[in-house]
């Protein structure tokens, strides 16, 4: 099962990679931040595949589309200057507890 975590977080960061990519590209003019939404998303969708022969589709996608989300944010932030307000930090929070309530409550997760 750690593998099948591992490959998560895997799949998670090549998606923050190929999102970031996407606000560096200024809508697919600069080549490199342009390729990297294809590594990025490429590699994002193949790992998560992975998982997918372990953990249920919903489950998956929950914690895959959560951290991302967060880490999007950070990213935001601290690769672009993009700026949170105490709502959009208060709702990241939300996502946490989310993620911890499924990884510590639920029975459709594996523990």
């Amino acid at each position: 099962m750690g593998k099948t975590y591992l490959y998560l977080l895997i799949a998670v960061a090549f998606e923050v990679f190929g999102t970031s990519c996407l606000q560096a590209s200024q809508q697919l003019t600069r080549l490199w931040p342009s390729l990297g939404i294809v590594v990025g998303f490429g590699g994002a969708f193949f790992f998560f595949m992975q998982v997918l022969k372990e953990l249920p589709l919903g489950i998956t996608y929950a914690l895959w589309s959560g951290l991302g989300i967060i880490l999007v944010s950070i990213s935001g932030w601290v690769v672009f200057g993009q700026k949170l307000d105490l709502a959009a930090l208060l709702g990241i929070a939300l996502i946490i507890a989310g993620i911890a309530v499924i990884n510590l409550f639920s029975i459709s997760s594996p523990h």
